[in-house]
């Protein structure tokens, strides 16, 4: 299978990149601080604001009938999250560690909802590939496409920080957090990665993991 627009390096998550950054500084929004896993919003709350990470990392989430929790996304410094298709959020948004988030009041002005579009866009399509990697690929394609997810979202240098725990990241790919770690020891082993401590990672052998997701 061909691996994810998402997940390959491209021109389009550097343009996405530079829009934030245009976005951010054009733009004032309310900057909040969030303690590690604080509530940012719920389901049920008024969809009355657009979110930037400043710093720290965000999760988004949902709890499934049986009581489990479904992450949909996670956002890095600079990216944009709180688009709804109604009036009310329909997941959870929560703080991975400490967060300085930005909150950009809606209706947005006409110039600025133009300048949305394209990240809104991208946050579609990002969602869309997701949930192609969740259907089609097996464990070790998922935490392989995943880790090269986070490094173009990290600026494409080969040691990256993940926020996230494994248990996180199992919840975000639909994996137990045994697998993700079994995933993470194999990667090690075969020299794919080389693990920096718990949550730092450098990506040794890029083209072996993206050779998994095609």
């Amino acid at each position: 299978m061909a691996a994810p627009h998402a997940f390959a390096a491209s021109a389009g998550t550097n343009s996405l990149a530079a829009m934030l950054s245009t976005f951010s500084a054009s733009h004032t929004g309310q900057l909040s601080y969030y303690q590690p896993n604080a509530e940012i919003y719920a389901p049920g709350d008024r969809a009355s604001a657009l979110y930037q990470v400043e710093f720290g990392a965000v999760r988004i989430y949902r709890l499934l009938a049986d009581g489990r929790r479904q992450i949909s996304a996670f956002h890095v410094a600079g990216e944009v999250f709180g688009f709804e298709a109604s009036s009310t959020h329909v997941f959870f948004a929560e703080a991975i560690n400490t967060c300085g988030i930005k909150a950009y009041r809606l209706p947005p002005e006409e110039n600025v909802a133009r300048e949305l579009l394209p990240i809104a866009l991208q946050a579609l399509i990002r969602a869309q590939e997701h949930m192609l990697v969740i259907g089609r690929q097996n464990a070790a394609e998922r935490v392989a496409a995943f880790l090269l997810d986070m490094v173009e979202r990290q600026g494409g240098l080969p040691q990256i920080e993940l926020a996230m725990s494994r248990t996180d990241i199992g919840d975000y790919l639909g994996l137990t957090i045994e697998t993700v770690s079994r995933s993470f020891t194999r990667f090690k082993e075969s020299g794919h990665i080389r693990l920096v401590n718990a949550r730092t990672v450098e990506i040794v052998r890029s083209e072996a993991l993206r050779s998994l997701c095609e």
